[in-house]
């Protein structure tokens, strides 16, 4: 389980925008160079995005018929070297729109930016498979987090 990677995970509000968890790197993160693996920033930006799912499904049933959201896109841009050493994700809300949004990600190490990206998120009706409007007491919950960059 992903989780079991975490040493520590602390969910922060920081001037209730943001989102942040601390990780601690586990060895097998590591790549040969000594480097946190290129693969290993996205699965931390999906711990990052999970306070972000459970305003749609506090219990995190993960259920077809009552989970309604689903990735469309994400990206990444590596702008400096991370280590075996602790990680702060921070997130937060970039952009709503009617049926999506998009969420927004850094890992910082030692006051350096190492890593930014995005995920657009899409409000989904995996029944009929048919993207929906974001209700409005779920947007209210995003638009506490909206910070745009």
């Amino acid at each position: 389980m992903l989780q079991s990677t975490i040493e520590t995970i602390i969910l922060i509000f920081y001037n209730n925008v943001m989102l942040t968890i601390k990780i601690t790197p586990r060895f097998g993160d590591m790549d040969i160079l000594g480097h946190v693996n290129n693969i290993v920033p996205a699965q931390w930006f999906e711990m990052g995005r999970t306070a972000v799912m459970k305003f749609f499904d506090p219990e995190l049933t993960l259920s077809r018929k009552t989970f309604p959201l689903i990735m469309a896109h994400s990206e990444y841009d590596f702008v400096g070297q991370l280590f075996f050493k602790e990680v702060e994700i921070k997130t937060w809300i970039s952009k709503i729109g009617t049926k999506s949004f998009t969420v927004y990600h850094e890992a910082w190490q030692e006051g350096r930016l190492c890593v930014k990206g995005t995920a657009v998120i899409v409000h989904y009706d995996f029944n009929t498979e048919q993207t929906t409007p974001i209700p409005d007491d779920k947007r209210k919950l995003l638009e506490q987090h909206l910070k745009e960059v």
